[in-house]
C-alpha cells in the first residue's frame, strides 16, 4: 500500500470524491469529517501525509495543524481552502503548512504536491555541518528554527550550489516580496546557518 494520508475535509462529497481520486493513484486515504474526528484518527495511526481542510464543522484545521506542530509533529501538510486571502494563506503557512492549495482545483494538481512533498522528506542535502533531512535543517545535532519561506528559500540555494540563484526565484517563496525583505530573510540565514550566502549585485544570492 502506498503512503499514508490523512485527509480531513467536512464536504462528504468532495471528501469521498478526493479519497476515490487518489487511491487510484495508489495512497492510502483516512477521511475525517471534523477536528474531533482528525484528532481521534491521529490517536489510532500515524500519517505520511496530512490534508486540512481550513473551515470544519467543529473546528479550524489551521489550529488543528498549530496543534500537531506543538507536540513536535513535522508530517508534511498541505491546507485546501476556498478562503483565499492573504492572512489566511500566512496563518496557513505560519503555522507550518508546506503547501496551501486554493479551491476549487484539480484533483491531480493534488496528487503532484502530495508526491513532492514526500520525495522531499527522502532528499538530504549536505553543506558542511549543515544537513537537510526530513523536511528538516540540521547544525551538527541541533535543528534549526527556520520558518517555512525561510527553509524554502535556503533549500532552493543548496540544491542550486554553484549558480546564481535570482531574486525573482526566491520572491517566488515569499507573500510580499520586495529587495529589502529578501536582503533580511538572507542576513537571518547567514547568522543561523553560518553559510556564507553571496549577493550578486543585481541578480541574486550563490551559494559555492
Amino acid at each position: 500500500m502506498g503512503a499514508k494520508v490523512l485527509l480531513v475535509e467536512d464536504d462528504r462529497l468532495l471528501a469521498q470524491s478526493l479519497k476515490n481520486y487518489l487511491e487510484t493513484e495508489g495512497f492510502d486515504v483516512t477521511l475525517a469529517y471534523s477536528f474531533s474526528q482528525a484528532v481521534d484518527e491521529l490517536e489510532r495511526r500515524r500519517f505520511d501525509v496530512y490534508v486540512l481542510d481550513v473551515n470544519l464543522g467543529d473546528g479550524d484545521g489551521i489550529e488543528l495543524l498549530e496543534y500537531l506542530r506543538d507536540f513536535k509533529d513535522d508530517t508534511p501538510t498541505l491546507i485546501i481552502s476556498a478562503l483565499t486571502d492573504v492572512s489566511t494563506i500566512a496563518r496557513g503557512l505560519g503555522a507550518g503548512a508546506e503547501d496551501y492549495i486554493k479551491k476549487p482545483f484539480d484533483p491531480e494538481e493534488l496528487v503532484v504536491r502530495i508526491r513532492a512533498r514526500l520525495k522531499r522528506r527522502e532528499e538530504e542535502i549536505r553543506h558542511g555541518d549543515l544537513v537537510y533531512r526530513d523536511g528538516r535543517f540540521f547544525k551538527g545535532d541541533r535543528e534549526l528554527d527556520l520558518g517555512e519561506v525561510q527553509r524554502n528559500v535556503l533549500l532552493k540555494l543548496l540544491r542550486n550550489k554553484g549558480r546564481v540563484v535570482t531574486k525573482e526565484e526566491l520572491y517566488d517563496y515569499m507573500l510580499n516580496p520586495s529587495p529589502l525583505a529578501l536582503r533580511v530573510m538572507i542576513n537571518k540565514l547567514k547568522k543561523k546557518t553560518g553559510i556564507n550566502i553571496k549577493s550578486v549585485r543585481g541578480v541574486g544570492y550563490t551559494v559555492d
